[in-house]
């Protein structure tokens, strides 16, 4: 309504205490509706921990014209305001809570190919195998490659585009700011998904080394699919896994009186299992592959810190995760045997 803006169409500014609740609110609203919502979390006030979450980050700074909308975004990141957050191919979408729910919209190019065959070729006899690269274990010289903000992995200013649904005629605002910034967070556990925004196959470095003599690999093998998912916990490729929101037993209502005869015999909805960050730990699934299940629905957040709720997915990702760990450790100790053979 127009009562509710001030000075030319601003909305009134809303408490940081405020815009989480609301923000919290708008979560539990989408979920009801059967929307699997991935916001953005941050632990205390650092955006992002890793090398590909950090770079990232910095990069963003390189975008000088959009200097004084950046601070803004961080702040609004930090409250927890990027409530969903979603990385397809060239795409991200996200909702951020302000004075309302905002949509946000970016696009961005894909990475032209005559760049990523240069890419490939500086690279490929720098990196001894992709869980290297997404682990951020890389010499000056690959780092230089993959970061260049010229001609690296990451995007040029002129090759992203978005809109916000807000009233903020700013070229970008403050919403599409936290969304840039919350991006950086998002690839602190799953750093595949650059390679995903810019449309690119990852898969092609190991392809890449594989081809080149052992010489000039540096002697290092390239490892397999199910090393990646077994060692780093990275499934690539993974798809947020569509389901409605867990069964919740409903308050009983008051008993009618029916006769014996007729009376129909109830069934009770199981509440959804629970696991703990303890529990799964015990069962060797490490903390990166939790954010990784918690990203793309396999696993759903509890609203407790460290307690998730389980889906039927749930049970068939570990015994799958543990089965190619079980695997890799047999591959390893048989490479350890030829070896010292």
């Amino acid at each position: 309504m127009a009562s509710d803006f001030f000075y030319g169409g601003w909305p009134p500014y809303v408490p940081v205490a405020e815009r989480k609740r609301q923000a919290e609110r708008a979560v539990a609203s989408l979920k009801k509706k059967g929307r699997i919502c991935t916001p953005v979390v941050i632990e205390g006030r650092t955006i992002a921990r890793t090398f590909w979450g950090k770079q990232w980050c910095v990069h963003l700074e390189t975008y000088s014209d959009y200097a004084s909308r950046l601070p803004r975004g961080r702040t609004y990141v930090r409250n927890g305001s990027v409530v969903d957050l979603q990385i397809e191919n060239g795409k991200i979408t996200a909702l951020v809570a302000g004075s309302d729910v905002y949509q946000v919209e970016i696009k961005v190019h894909a990475l032209k190919d005559k760049l990523w065959q240069a890419i490939l070729k500086e690279c490929a006899g720098k990196v001894a195998s992709l869980v290297e690269l997404l682990q951020g274990r890389l010499s000056d010289a690959v780092m230089e490659v993959v970061t260049r903000s010229d001609n690296g992995l990451f995007p040029a200013s002129e090759q992203i585009s978005f809109r916000c649904s807000c009233p903020d005629s700013a070229w970008m605002c403050k919403h599409v700011a936290a969304v840039l910034y919350g991006v950086g967070a998002r690839f602190d556990h799953q750093p595949e998904l650059l390679f995903l925004l810019r449309q690119v196959d990852p898969q092609q470095l190991i392809s890449q080394a594989g081809s080149l003599p052992i010489s000039e690999t540096g002697g290092h093998q390239p490892l397999q699919d199910t090393d990646l998912s077994a060692l780093f916990g990275i499934e690539l490729g993974e798809t947020p896994v569509p389901q409605a929101a867990p069964a919740v037993p409903k308050p009983a209502s008051p008993a009618k009186s029916v006769p014996a005869a007729k009376a129909k015999p109830t069934t009770r909805r199981k509440a959804a299992k629970t696991l703990t960050a303890s529990d799964l730990s015990a069962r060797g699934i490490p903390r990166h592959m939790v954010q990784s299940w918690l990203a793309s629905g396999v696993l759903l957040h509890s609203g407790q810190r460290g307690v998730y709720l389980a889906t039927k997915e749930t049970p068939k990702r570990i015994d799958a995760y543990l089965q190619r760990r079980m695997e890799s450790d047999k591959q390893k100790q048989g490479k350890q045997k030829q070896k010292r053979a």
